[in-house]
This record gives C-alpha cells, structure tokens and sequence, in this order.
C-alpha cells in the first residue's frame, strides 16, 4: 500500500468501493498517468457499448504504464474518473471493486462528461500514482 489512506468519521463514505476521503502521499516518485481508455494500441475501442470492459481495459493501461516503472495498482494515490451515461455508473464502480484493493482504496473524483475524445468511449481514468524509490524504474533506463 502506497501512502496513509484516511477515512473520517462525520464525513460521507461509501463502504461499497474502495476509496479514501484522503491519502497522504508517501515518499517516493509521483507519477501523473495520461487519462486512460479503453483503446488498443491500435486506437480500437475495447467493448463498444460496454462500460464494465472499457473500465477494465483502462485499468490494464494503467497497470501496464505503472508496471513499466516499478510500481502497480497499490501505488494509486488519486484517481479521476470520467463518465458520459449515469446507468453506466454501477458497472464502472464494480470493474473498479474487482481492480482496487479496499485497504488501498485511492481518493477518487468522478465528473459526469457530454462526450469523450472517441464517440464509442464511454469512461476515462486518470491516476496518479506514487512508486517507492526502492522500486521505482527509471524509464531512461528502458528500451522504448
């Protein structure tokens, strides 16, 4: 788990989906993922019509992206999430259930949108993570 995950009494939860009123970033490299969809590398939309698949497919991008630096899922400090359709909504939030662990739920923002970049997108995820130093790779060490 990357960070202190803080919920506070008083203030609204939801037990239903892993998150956190806030989350004090831990030491370590901050990493600001582009939003994340669910396209192929090829720009092919990942089930047209189908929020539950678009979800999981963004989360495979970021867990790619993130595992090509050292980190995972469990580095998430905050999340920003990008709807269009509110029926959708249920079926983002249980893809996410299954994705994040609740003990390392991220501080999460969701924003009702008229339309994303591709007409067929139904949801769009934004993270940032922040990777240990222990673990952290450094991608000028990669091959690209």
């Amino acid at each position: 788990m990357s960070g202190q995950r803080v919920n506070v009494k008083g203030v609204w939860s939801n037990a239903d989906f892993p998150m956190s009123q806030a989350v004090i970033e831990p030491d370590g490299k901050r990493v600001h993922l582009t939003g994340q969809v669910g396209w192929t590398e090829e720009f092919e939309v990942i089930g047209p019509d189908n929020a539950g698949k678009q979800t999981h497919a963004a989360i495979d991008n970021i867990e790619m992206v993130l595992a090509s630096l050292g980190g995972t899922i469990e580095d998430v400090v905050s999340t920003t999430m990008y709807y269009v359709r509110d029926e959708d909504l249920d079926t983002i939030q249980e893809a996410r259930r299954t994705r994040f662990s609740f003990n390392a739920g991220p501080a999460v923002t969701g924003v009702k949108v008229a339309a994303l970049v591709d007409a067929a997108l139904l949801v769009e995820l934004t993270v940032v993570a922040v990777i240990p130093h222990r673990k952290f790779k450094s991608p000028s060490t990669q091959a690209t």
